[in-house]
């Protein structure tokens, strides 16, 4: 634990909403610290506009909380209107079936249900991963701008993590390319090794990208014979998950053929 990030969410705490404004001297009394070690903390925490600094040396909770909690809202939001969506693309293809958001430049994954076949005990949800070599990474990925794109590679590169991680950034616009031509992105044990998986991106009301979903297994069929079948059933679902958070196509041919797996 970082002593000086808990001290910071310790003095955050103190706020409630019956006293939403204190003065430096009790903020250091109430968390048993120094008053330059209380002040330095809160000039951290206003340049981040987690605290404001109030006229008569008081301090109260900033803006910038509203637009946390609002994207945990959305992230409850989207969770939840993908969930019964998700349980039934799961009991379609029983396999691993995640959803991860765009987080800033990786994928976080918020929900998962996990088949009993696989490898890693342990849930996934909460890790963050690189963009470049996951099926949900790739899927929103492909889902950017190009400059966004360009932005993305710069910042966090092209890490490997098994022999079959794309590294080279033509080979990466490669499969960007492939991506949104197809509606469909595919991880070929890319991430980790002897797992497959097939991922579709989810639009928000605006048209952009917000989030994946995916299936994944140790089958190598999931990237095979299986392909063809179960991109459809990700895309349908991608789909439905993107209605449900406020998404209209800008023409309604981009649907044709495609029915999703439930309307309710």
């Amino acid at each position: 634990m970082i002593k000086a990030v808990a001290k910071a969410i310790e003095i955050m705490n103190t706020f409630s909403p019956s006293e939403p404004r204190l003065t430096l001297a009790e903020i250091a009394r109430r968390r048993g610290l120094p008053k330059s070690t209380a002040h330095n903390l809160l000039s951290t925490l206003i340049a981040y506009g987690l605290v404001e600094k109030l006229e008569k040396d008081y301090y109260a909770l900033g803006t910038s909380i509203i637009s946390l909690t609002q994207s945990v809202r959305a992230n409850v939001e989207l969770r939840d209107r993908a969930a019964p969506l998700l349980r039934q693309l799961a009991d379609a293809c029983r396999e691993s079936v995640y959803l991860a958001i765009l987080d800033q430049d990786q994928s976080l994954y918020i929900y998962a249900i996990e088949s009993p076949g696989r490898l890693l005990a342990r849930s996934v949800v909460g890790d963050r991963v690189p963009l470049h070599c996951t099926a949900l990474g790739k899927a929103m990925l492909a889902a950017l701008s190009d400059s966004e794109i360009e932005q993305v590679i710069a910042t966090v590169g092209l890490p490997r993590y098994t022999p079959a991680t794309i590294t080279d950034p033509e080979a990466l616009w490669a499969e960007v390319q492939k991506t949104r031509a197809r509606g469909y992105s595919t991880d070929t044990a890319e991430h980790e090794e002897n797992t497959y998986c097939i991922g579709a991106p989810i639009l928000n009301e605006r048209g952009r990208v917000i989030a994946a979903c995916s299936i994944s297994g140790p089958d190598p069929e999931i990237a095979g014979s299986k392909l063809s079948m179960w991109s459809q059933l990700v895309k349908n679902t991608a789909h439905e998950i993107s209605r449900r958070m406020g998404y209209v196509p800008i023409s309604i041919s981009a649907l044709v053929g495609i029915t999703p797996i439930s309307s309710t």
